[in-house]
């Protein structure tokens, strides 16, 4: 993620999100602000859902319901008004939540879903995200299908919620995260220190300095220069069993000159960054995805620059391999003078080895796709990449994430995964068979505590007991069925915008993977497989 630094105070537009472009900066705002969002059904959690996208700026929404405002709705919606009794429900919540924030364009369409799919499905492709609530399986269904159809077509959010019950699900075909936010911590390359790094580190006579500068190295010089000489009084091996690295914490713990040389202790809690850092898994894992098979001009820029990604770790040495350095470091007790030098040190190297990924990117694309693009910034920018988007990638290559999920209720076709899941997960998948059953009704039937009962043994297969977690959401369907309590649509309109703003703004890391399930009786939430 980029950032621009600004001079002077800040604009009214900066003043507004303050807070919010702490947690996803310019870029998440600029994505934010060009989404397109439609919401099918103006009920309580779908405008509790649009309150929250609404306030930080999301740049459009359209509310699309066939429907007239009745009492009822006026009593559990806090964007619907007496006055609104009798009107179209969309232009009413519509209006309502277009007055929290001046800068979000909206539209109300007072149309039925199933019209649009069955004449004009074409509609919704021009939104960038689709939400529904509590909408009929069977159009869940057919709104599901068609937006798989095809990769292009924006993703799908089904929510559903029955009294204190609730749970929401994210079809996409391919999501991927450049800033997750990761918390896998940074190679410091500590273990490989590079050559400016190992030179400045073994440079420094411990025993010469002063106390006062001798209390200010930085743990990084320390651990480099501890590795070494433990490896010259250990057959230059570094410590493996608890025992060595026990040892060689009090080994650290001994160069100090006082007792209260914070520096001494910082490096040796972070005694384990002496070990080899290997890459995450989960990155190494990403250099077999399917995303670089067959690479073209249509292929997301992500994996253009996956794929020069592992080149660029495939050709160094086995065993001393790692992503791009990383300049961002963490706080180290040090002075200020000490602090900027390691810094500066980084920086450097960072700037060298992004580089090197951004020659080794330019390779493979005229390999690719010829020199007929003309000089590097037209090839770069021809599939999509920015000098910007390289940097954010260096920065963040330990922490990619590609995500897919399956056509919505994939799950729901086969007793054997709802089985396993309601093993693995009995409180969980409990929630999950319980809206499934519903769903699963015919048209017309009542949801009794027995009807369901009798589509959850068809569900699961056979003459399959129904467990006591099954019977107890089962009854909370049969008490409240279609009930859309305010409380539990504030606490669902507040995930699932939360989930909505990861997904747009390609930050952090959305629930795309499974279902999530809510239970405000029992309070707990949780993911069904």
């Amino acid at each position: 993620m980029s950032v621009t630094v600004q001079s002077g105070p800040p604009d009214a537009k900066t003043r507004k999100y303050d807070r919010q472009l702490r947690l996803w900066a310019a870029t998440g705002q600029a994505a934010l602000e060009g989404a397109r969002l439609l919401v099918i059904g103006a009920t309580a959690t779908s405008t509790s859902v649009l309150k929250n996208l609404v306030l930080p700026g999301i740049g459009h929404f359209t509310i699309l319901d066939p429907n007239k405002t009745t009492p009822e709705d006026v009593g559990n919606n806090f964007f619907l008004e007496v006055d609104s009794i009798g009107k179209p429900k969309a232009v009413e919540a519509t209006r309502l939540l277009s007055e929290l924030n001046e800068s979000v364009k909206s539209a109300a369409e007072i149309a039925d879903i199933a019209d649009i799919l069955a004449k004009k499905p074409e509609y919704l492709a021009n939104y960038t995200l689709v939400v529904v609530h509590n909408l009929p399986r069977k159009t869940v269904d057919k709104l599901a299908a068609y937006l798989w159809s095809d990769p292009t077509l924006p993703s799908l959010i089904v929510i559903k919620t029955a009294g204190f019950l609730a749970e929401f699900a994210i079809q996409c075909h391919e999501h991927t995260v450049i800033d997750s936010h990761s918390d896998e911590k940074v190679s410091l390359r500590i273990d490989n220190p590079f050559p400016a790094l190992l030179e400045k580190s073994m440079s420094i006579d411990f025993e010469s300095l002063d106390q006062t500068t001798h209390g200010h190295i930085p743990y990084l010089y320390i651990l480099i220069q501890a590795a070494a000489k433990w490896r010259s009084q250990h057959n230059d091996t570094l410590p493996k069993t608890f025992a060595e690295r026990k040892a060689f914490q009090r080994f650290v713990e001994d160069m100090k000159v006082k007792i209260d040389e914070e520096n001494f202790d910082e490096a040796s809690s972070q005694a384990f960054r002496i070990a080899p850092q290997p890459i995450p898994f989960d990155i190494l894992k990403l250099f077999d995805d399917p995303g670089l098979n067959s690479l073209g001009s249509g292929s997301k820029p992500f994996f253009h620059l996956l794929s020069a990604l592992k080149e660029y770790v495939l050709s160094q040495e086995e065993g001393k391999r790692s992503l791009p350095l990383s300049a961002n470091l963490p706080d180290i007790k040090s002075d200020t003078k000490s602090y900027v030098e390691v810094q500066t040190i980084y920086k450097t190297q960072a700037r060298e080895e992004r580089d090197m990924f951004k020659k080794v990117l330019v390779q493979q694309l005229r390999q690719r796709f010829g020199n007929a693009t003309g000089g590097e910034e037209e090839l770069l920018q021809s599939v999509g990449i920015t000098e910007g988007l390289i940097d954010d990638f260096v920065k963040n290559s330990h922490g990619l994430k590609v995500l897919r999920s399956t056509v919505y209720g994939e799950i729901d076709k086969h007793p054997n995964k709802l089985s396993a899941a309601l093993e693995e997960k009995p409180r969980e998948a409990a929630v999950h068979i319980a809206f499934t059953a519903f769903d699963a009704l015919p048209e017309g039937t009542a949801p009794t505590i027995e009807n369901l009962q009798e589509a959850t043994k068809q569900l699961l297969g056979g003459n399959t007991e129904i467990s006591e977690e099954v019977e107890h959401c089962l009854g909370e369907i049969a008490r409240s069925p279609t009930a859309d309590l305010p409380t539990t649509a504030g606490f669902v309109g507040g995930l699932v915008a939360q989930e909505a703003i990861k997904f747009i703004t390609k930050q952090y890391i959305p629930q795309v993977e499974g279902t999530v399930v809510i239970d405000l009786i029992g309070s707990f939430t949780g993911i069904v497989p």
